[in-house]
């Protein structure tokens, strides 16, 4: 069967943002009066929304409802301010996409960044991409690695879950594209490692956008 969709992931996969995440919720830290974190070290604290970025920044000892919730908004506010000052496309990133639409492969961005910033991040940073659907963490589905939003995607564009690439750079990728019945591809430009994305259950790993493209030239001669 010909891979006809493709879902990419947001931070670590469309856009290096772990900059402008870090120095958000450093300053945020500080202000609280809470020990801060190297930049790599935010590495591992996203991928999972920002409460739970909350969750695992803040010292055990004040990881209360309350300053979990003081936290998230606080970081709310900071990242508006800031993310636009280092947050870019990965290199290759929009030769790829552009390729894919030549193609008519159907696109959608799925991510556990807020709804309003992952449709922003889109609109400010890849505009002109023609992604069919842009969704983030909302009430409407549960967050990854929940399967919900990737199947609601493929209902959506009429495409049967396993005709979709599923591109991510994390355990939850991966583990949200085997739950969804897609076929997941780890990137290595992103956030987390090879042995994560392969013991995660990464199908194939990329080192470049331009990879992809090979995975789906490859799986469409088998049709023939």
């Amino acid at each position: 069967m010909a891979f006809r969709a493709v879902i990419f992931d947001l931070d670590g996969t469309l856009l290096d943002t772990i900059k402008d995440i870090a120095d958000s919720m450093n300053f945020v830290l500080k202000t609280l009066g809470f020990p801060i974190y190297k930049t790599e070290e935010y590495y591992y604290f996203v991928g999972e929304g920002m409460e739970i970025l909350c969750r695992k920044v803040l010292p055990p000892a004040h990881n209360t409802p309350d300053m979990v919730a003081r936290c998230v908004a606080a970081m709310k506010t900071e990242y508006q301010r800031r993310w636009q000052n280092n947050t870019r496309p990965y290199p290759g990133i929009l030769e790829l996409l552009k390729e894919l639409e030549r193609r008519e492969i159907q696109m959608a961005v799925l991510s556990n960044k807020p709804d309003p910033l992952t449709k922003l991040f889109i609109q400010k940073l890849l505009a002109g991409i023609n992604f069919s659907l842009v969704l983030g963490e909302s009430p409407d589905f549960p967050k990854k690695p929940a399967p919900d939003s990737a199947l609601y995607i493929a209902k959506y564009l009429n495409i049967s879950p396993s005709e979709f690439i599923y591109l991510g750079d994390s355990n939850i990728d991966m583990k949200t594209a085997i739950s969804a019945g897609m076929f997941p591809v780890g990137v290595l430009w992103g956030f987390r490692t090879a042995e994560e994305l392969m013991s995660s259950g990464a199908k194939s790993l990329i080192k470049k956008p331009q990879e992809l493209l090979k995975i789906i030239d490859k799986n469409n001669i088998r049709r023939f």
